[in-house]
Protein backbone atom coordinates (compact mmCIF):
# COMPACT_ATOMS: atom_id res chain seq x y z
CA UNK A 1 0.00 0.00 0.00
CA UNK A 2 1.41 3.58 -1.35
CA UNK A 3 2.34 5.72 1.43
CA UNK A 4 2.04 9.44 1.43
CA UNK A 5 3.31 12.18 2.65
CA UNK A 6 3.10 13.45 5.46
CA UNK A 7 5.26 11.11 7.25
CA UNK A 8 4.01 11.12 11.11
CA UNK A 9 6.19 11.88 13.91
CA UNK A 10 5.03 11.82 17.90
CA UNK A 11 7.32 13.30 20.33
CA UNK A 12 6.83 12.69 23.98
CA UNK A 13 8.45 12.41 26.94
CA UNK A 14 8.14 13.22 30.86
CA UNK A 15 7.54 16.76 32.75
CA UNK A 16 10.96 18.82 32.07
CA UNK A 17 12.66 16.19 29.84
CA UNK A 18 13.39 18.78 26.59
CA UNK A 19 10.57 17.78 24.03
CA UNK A 20 9.12 21.01 23.46
CA UNK A 21 13.04 22.17 22.55
CA UNK A 22 13.44 19.10 20.47
CA UNK A 23 10.18 19.64 18.59
CA UNK A 24 11.22 23.58 18.17
CA UNK A 25 14.88 22.38 16.60
CA UNK A 26 12.60 20.53 14.40
CA UNK A 27 10.05 23.38 13.51
CA UNK A 28 13.42 25.55 12.46
CA UNK A 29 14.61 22.64 10.21
CA UNK A 30 11.57 22.00 7.81
CA UNK A 31 9.18 20.07 10.00
CA UNK A 32 5.71 20.82 10.53
CA UNK A 33 4.02 21.00 14.51
CA UNK A 34 1.20 20.13 15.90
CA UNK A 35 1.34 21.08 19.69
CA UNK A 36 -1.17 18.31 21.56
CA UNK A 37 -1.11 20.16 24.85
CA UNK A 38 -1.50 23.83 23.34
CA UNK A 39 -4.51 22.71 20.98
CA UNK A 40 -6.12 20.94 24.40
CA UNK A 41 -6.07 24.47 25.87
CA UNK A 42 -7.47 26.08 22.80
CA UNK A 43 -10.39 23.66 23.17
CA UNK A 44 -10.85 24.47 26.80
CA UNK A 45 -11.34 27.99 25.93
CA UNK A 46 -13.18 28.04 22.82
CA UNK A 47 -15.03 24.54 22.53
CA UNK A 48 -18.82 24.31 24.13
CA UNK A 49 -18.62 20.98 24.82
CA UNK A 50 -15.47 20.81 26.60
CA UNK A 51 -16.22 24.43 28.60
CA UNK A 52 -19.60 22.65 29.75
CA UNK A 53 -17.66 19.59 30.31
CA UNK A 54 -15.08 21.19 32.31
CA UNK A 55 -17.51 23.05 34.53
CA UNK A 56 -19.37 19.57 35.48
CA UNK A 57 -16.38 18.53 36.38
CA UNK A 58 -15.15 20.99 38.12
CA UNK A 59 -17.64 23.93 38.72
CA UNK A 60 -18.57 27.30 37.30
CA UNK A 61 -16.35 29.21 39.02
CA UNK A 62 -13.11 27.53 37.26
CA UNK A 63 -14.34 30.47 34.44
CA UNK A 64 -14.38 33.97 34.52
CA UNK A 65 -13.82 36.70 32.28
CA UNK A 66 -10.85 38.70 31.63
CA UNK A 67 -11.14 42.99 31.48
CA UNK A 68 -11.48 41.93 27.69
CA UNK A 69 -14.66 40.03 28.18
CA UNK A 70 -11.87 36.65 26.81
CA UNK A 71 -13.12 33.53 28.98
CA UNK A 72 -10.43 32.20 31.52
CA UNK A 73 -9.82 29.14 33.10
CA UNK A 74 -8.35 28.71 36.30
CA UNK A 75 -5.58 25.88 35.18
CA UNK A 76 -3.99 25.84 39.08
CA UNK A 77 -7.36 24.95 40.47
CA UNK A 78 -7.55 22.24 38.01
CA UNK A 79 -4.40 20.97 38.09
CA UNK A 80 -4.90 20.62 42.11
CA UNK A 81 -7.67 18.48 41.38
CA UNK A 82 -6.88 16.17 38.61
CA UNK A 83 -2.94 15.35 39.89
CA UNK A 84 -4.64 14.77 43.71
CA UNK A 85 -7.52 12.53 41.19
CA UNK A 86 -6.72 9.69 39.07
CA UNK A 87 -10.54 9.82 38.68
CA UNK A 88 -11.16 13.71 37.69
CA UNK A 89 -7.20 13.10 35.18
CA UNK A 90 -9.03 10.43 33.62
CA UNK A 91 -12.52 12.20 33.25
CA UNK A 92 -10.57 15.00 31.88
CA UNK A 93 -8.90 13.52 29.43
CA UNK A 94 -12.05 11.81 28.40
CA UNK A 95 -13.58 14.99 27.27
CA UNK A 96 -10.31 16.29 25.59
CA UNK A 97 -8.35 13.80 23.94
CA UNK A 98 -10.84 12.88 21.65
CA UNK A 99 -11.39 16.23 20.28
CA UNK A 100 -7.12 16.81 20.03
CA UNK A 101 -7.27 13.66 17.53
CA UNK A 102 -9.97 15.05 15.12
CA UNK A 103 -7.71 18.45 15.74
CA UNK A 104 -4.51 16.28 14.68
CA UNK A 105 -6.64 14.16 11.51
CA UNK A 106 -7.44 17.56 9.92
CA UNK A 107 -3.65 18.81 10.58
CA UNK A 108 -2.33 15.54 8.60
CA UNK A 109 -4.99 16.85 5.65
CA UNK A 110 -3.87 20.00 5.40
CA UNK A 111 -0.28 18.73 5.58
CA UNK A 112 -0.69 16.68 3.06
CA UNK A 113 -2.36 19.07 0.65
CA UNK A 114 0.66 21.57 1.07
CA UNK A 115 3.25 18.27 0.77
CA UNK A 116 4.60 18.53 3.73
CA UNK A 117 7.59 15.94 4.25
CA UNK A 118 7.17 15.20 7.94
CA UNK A 119 4.55 16.39 10.46
CA UNK A 120 5.42 16.46 14.38
CA UNK A 121 3.26 15.60 16.74
CA UNK A 122 4.01 16.52 19.95
CA UNK A 123 2.05 15.58 23.26
CA UNK A 124 2.90 15.16 26.94
CA UNK A 125 0.77 11.53 26.85
CA UNK A 126 0.96 9.51 23.64
CA UNK A 127 0.89 6.71 24.72
CA UNK A 128 -1.59 7.23 27.47
CA UNK A 129 -3.86 8.85 25.35
CA UNK A 130 -3.82 6.64 22.56
CA UNK A 131 -2.57 9.56 20.07
CA UNK A 132 0.31 7.14 18.73
CA UNK A 133 -2.46 5.65 17.23
CA UNK A 134 -1.58 5.73 13.46
CA UNK A 135 1.73 7.68 13.42
CA UNK A 136 5.01 6.10 11.50
CA UNK A 137 7.38 6.14 14.14
CA UNK A 138 7.83 7.65 17.79
CA UNK A 139 10.46 9.42 19.17
CA UNK A 140 10.57 9.36 23.11
CA UNK A 141 13.12 12.50 24.76
CA UNK A 142 14.76 10.92 27.55
CA UNK A 143 16.68 12.58 31.06
CA UNK A 144 17.59 12.31 34.41
CA UNK A 145 14.63 13.02 36.49
CA UNK A 146 16.36 15.45 38.98
CA UNK A 147 17.45 17.43 35.60
CA UNK A 148 13.80 17.31 34.58
CA UNK A 149 12.62 18.65 37.99
CA UNK A 150 14.85 21.48 38.10
CA UNK A 151 14.15 22.59 34.30
CA UNK A 152 10.46 22.34 35.26
CA UNK A 153 10.41 24.54 38.28
CA UNK A 154 12.76 26.99 36.41
CA UNK A 155 10.17 27.45 33.68
CA UNK A 156 7.72 28.17 36.30
CA UNK A 157 5.49 24.96 35.76
CA UNK A 158 4.74 24.46 39.63
CA UNK A 159 6.87 24.03 43.22
CA UNK A 160 9.24 20.99 43.37
CA UNK A 161 6.17 18.93 45.43
CA UNK A 162 3.97 19.63 43.07
CA UNK A 163 6.12 18.89 40.09
CA UNK A 164 6.95 15.36 41.63
CA UNK A 165 3.43 14.68 42.10
CA UNK A 166 2.64 15.57 37.96
CA UNK A 167 5.41 13.32 36.95
CA UNK A 168 3.90 10.68 38.78
CA UNK A 169 0.41 10.43 37.20
CA UNK A 170 2.73 10.43 33.52
CA UNK A 171 4.31 6.78 32.89
CA UNK A 172 7.78 5.95 33.88
CA UNK A 173 10.45 6.68 31.21
CA UNK A 174 11.34 3.32 31.10
CA UNK A 175 8.17 2.04 30.05
CA UNK A 176 8.17 5.34 27.43
CA UNK A 177 11.66 4.19 26.48
CA UNK A 178 10.48 0.72 25.79
CA UNK A 179 7.69 1.49 23.31
CA UNK A 180 9.56 4.12 21.29
CA UNK A 181 10.83 3.92 17.93
CA UNK A 182 13.85 6.51 18.66
CA UNK A 183 15.52 7.60 21.61
CA UNK A 184 17.10 11.03 22.23
CA UNK A 185 18.90 11.91 25.67
CA UNK A 186 18.78 14.92 26.86
CA UNK A 187 21.61 15.59 28.80
CA UNK A 188 21.41 19.46 29.99
CA UNK A 189 23.41 20.85 26.91
CA UNK A 190 21.20 23.08 24.14
CA UNK A 191 24.54 22.70 22.04
CA UNK A 192 24.46 18.66 22.35
CA UNK A 193 20.26 18.44 22.14
CA UNK A 194 20.55 20.40 19.13
CA UNK A 195 23.32 18.05 17.39
CA UNK A 196 21.50 15.22 18.39
CA UNK A 197 17.97 16.69 17.06
CA UNK A 198 19.73 17.22 13.54
CA UNK A 199 21.02 14.09 13.72
CA UNK A 200 17.34 12.75 14.39
CA UNK A 201 16.24 14.70 11.70
CA UNK A 202 18.51 13.40 9.22
CA UNK A 203 16.80 9.77 10.24
CA UNK A 204 13.42 10.99 10.32
CA UNK A 205 13.72 12.60 6.87
CA UNK A 206 15.50 9.31 5.20
CA UNK A 207 12.72 7.56 6.24
CA UNK A 208 9.78 9.52 5.40
CA UNK A 209 11.85 9.96 1.29
CA UNK A 210 12.21 6.34 1.53
CA UNK A 211 8.51 5.48 2.53
CA UNK A 212 6.67 8.28 0.38
CA UNK A 213 9.07 8.06 -2.23
CA UNK A 214 6.37 7.20 -5.06
CA UNK A 215 3.94 8.99 -3.80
Amino acid sequence: MMHSYPFLVGITGGLGSGKSMVCRFLSEMGCALFESDQVAKELQLHDPEVIEGIKALFGEKVYSLDLSGNLVLDRKTIAAVVFSSSDKLAALNRLVHPKVLAEFSRAVLDARRRRVKILVKEAAILFESGGNEGLDVVVVVAAELQDQIERAVLKGMGEREGIVRRLATQWPQEKLIAKADYVLYNRGSLVELKKETEALFQVLLQAAESLCNNC
